[in-house]
């Protein structure tokens, strides 16, 4: 330690909000650049390294074979795929000194569509596997947490090649199996949950996140086993009604009431109910958001979900993906007059109707459901208000809040929610990208058919911060021992020639027998407290304490994990750590 290139810290970065971002500055593992960007210092280098080598042995072990795709790539193959434009703000372009576009690639399935489409043109060279660890970009707008959710981080991406749809099933299984046996190494809770395709298109596709209340990804598990990422949950529509027998509709004066509150108090005192009292879910909200789609164009929106519940924003925008969701503003109601802020109702949503919005709606509000809703009137709400009879929306949309308690779509219980860390990410692409990029081959038949896919990801440098997520105290970090930096931390606490010699002998006996040593030898001017607390900041799992128990042939050994420390004999640790 005294010639490593190693600053600890003991305050707090200012930006850092969650712990592994903090004890990861703090320690001396990264250092900020610009916001999303960090440099790998030696210690975090040697993490990081731990991580891809798990990684790489379980993916060669499952048939995966390694390439290495440039990260600065040429704008024609994203072209044919429309995710040039598809990608939005997120995608880092740039120009060449000729000026052809160019960008920093996010994800490589053209990349690797193309290098199989070069090589092979039998079905006899599949199935293929095929994966890199590599440095991907996001212009992410708000990156944060540190490593966690980053603008420059590192990615293992794999994508398998096959002749047919039983195919690809056979080789999505060989890589959740590796998942299985990656996540389980990396020693972190997760839970695999059903997720979203979003722009990567594709059938089935899961999620492997890591348990952390710091996650930004939040998922449902129910007692009976379904569990999916929050995006991906459908709801559970209740039957069509009859129309038979429901009372019309009829216009009410509601003043005052350009809330969901603010209308069911009213209700309960102006119009109240024979059975019980009027609550937020007897209404119908319509909120109203405006798009703005890749190619720059804008479209107002407008979402129909019960009164009781919010629209999720990133439900809401995985529904609507590429495009990105913005705001309905002042300029936007002046362009639709016929919208009456706080009082919109369905009478003037929908292409067919005066205002001409589009017009989603909750699966909730399935035909025969009653509402009470706006009258596009100010101070006016309609009661009794009938879907299917009254109003119809231009389709449905899965954008509303997903609460605990609510029952999961497969019929095994209620919902409970948590939050997560994306870890892994893993796709049946099936056609998209081989379709378009022209990859085909040679079937049995002489036939030529085109090649389907799965993509599979893990976030590497991502994997580092969310073990630290769960690996440290209130003291630092302690690493597992798969992942540690090094297995052993030696503290020279004194300044006595014995026993610094103890120490420096103790340090060639253990590198002489395998271990990996991070050795304190710093000089006597640093006091055996600064050590003791680098050590537990630093968090290797096993820090030997050569001290004053030289003298009776003894070293301290603690482990980091649990605190707990013993004498052992100078003579038995080599063999005892080895």
């Amino acid at each position: 330690m005294s010639r490593m290139f190693l600053r600890t810290l003991r305050d707090d970065p200012a930006d850092a909000e969650v712990p592994s971002h903090k004890l990861l500055v703090r320690a001396g593992y990264i250092r900020r650049v610009a916001p999303g960007i960090y440099s790998w210092l030696p210690l975090g280098l040697r993490v990081l390294a731990k991580v891809e080598a798990i990684v790489r042995e379980e993916m060669e072990a499952m048939g995966a074979q390694e390439v290495r795709f440039p990260a600065l790539l040429p704008r024609e193959p994203y072209d044919v795929t429309d995710r040039w434009t598809e990608y939005g703000p997120n995608l880092f372009r740039l120009k060449d000194r000729r000026g052809n576009d160019m960008l920093l690639g996010p994800t490589h399935e053209e990349m690797f569509s193309l290098l199989v489409k070069d090589l092979y043109s039998s079905y006899k060279d599949l199935p293929l596997s095929l994966f890199q660890i590599q440095t991907k970009y996001r212009d992410e707008a708000r990156p944060r947490a540190g490593i966690l959710r980053g603008r420059e981080f590192i990615m293992k991406d794999s994508y398998s090649f096959d002749v047919d749809d039983a195919g690809l099933e056979a080789s999505y299984q060989a890589h959740r199996d590796a998942y299985v046996r990656i996540f389980e190494r990396l020693g972190f809770e997760y839970v695999i949950v059903a997720a979203d395709s979003g722009a990567m298109g594709g059938s089935a596709s899961e999620e492997f996140l890591a348990v952390s209340e710091t996650g930004e990804d939040t998922f449902v598990r129910s007692a009976g086993g379904y569990a999916a990422n929050v995006e991906a949950v459908t709801t559970v529509a209740p039957d069509p009604v009859t129309f038979d027998g429901l009372p019309a509709a009829h216009a009410e004066q509601t003043p005052d009431t350009p809330t969901i509150d603010t209308l069911v108090n009213h209700l309960n005192e102006a119009f109240p109910r024979d059975d019980r009292p009027w609550h937020a879910a007897d209404t119908l909200k319509n909120v109203l958001v405006v798009l703005r789609n890749p190619d720059g164009t804008r479209e107002p929106l407008a979402i129909g979900v019960p009164g009781d519940r919010e629209v999720d924003a990133k439900r809401l925008e995985t529904q609507v993906a590429p495009a990105e969701v913005e705001p309905f503003e002042d300029k936007d109601f002046a362009a639709h007059p016929a919208l009456v802020k706080g009082y919109i109702g369905p009478g003037a949503l929908g292409t067919e109707n005066e205002s001409g919005i589009r017009y989603l709606t909750d699966p909730r509000v399935a035909d025969g459901s009653r509402w009470v809703t706006g009258a596009n009137v100010a101070g006016s709400h309609v009661i009794d208000l009938v879907a299917g009879r009254d109003f119809t929306s231009d389709g449905s949309i899965e954008a509303a809040e997903v609460r605990a308690g609510d029952p999961a779509p497969d019929g095994s219980g209620p919902l409970s929610l948590a939050r997560g860390i994306e870890m892994g990410h893993i796709f049946q692409l099936g056609r998209k990208y081989a379709e378009a990029l022209g990859l085909k081959v040679l079937d049995e038949n002489g036939k030529l058919v085109t090649v389907t896919m799965g993509s599979y990801g893990v976030g590497i440098s991502r994997a580092v911060a969310a073990v630290a997520e769960y690996a440290h105290d209130d003291l630092g970090l302690a690493w597992p021992a798969e992942l540690a930096p090094f297995d052993v931390h030696l503290v020279v606490a004194g300044k006595d020639p014995s026993i610094v010699e103890a120490g420096e002998r103790l340090y060639a006996d253990l590198q002489a027998a395998g271990l990996d040593v991070l050795f304190d030898d710093r000089p006597g001017k640093v006091s055996p407290g600064v050590k003791f607390k680098d050590a537990e900041l630093i968090g290797v799992p096993i820090t030997v304490v050569v001290g004053r128990g030289v003298a009776d042939g003894v070293v301290e050994l603690k482990r980091r994990a649990t605190g707990d420390r013993e004498d052992v004999a100078i003579s038995d640790l080599v063999a005892r750590l080895a």
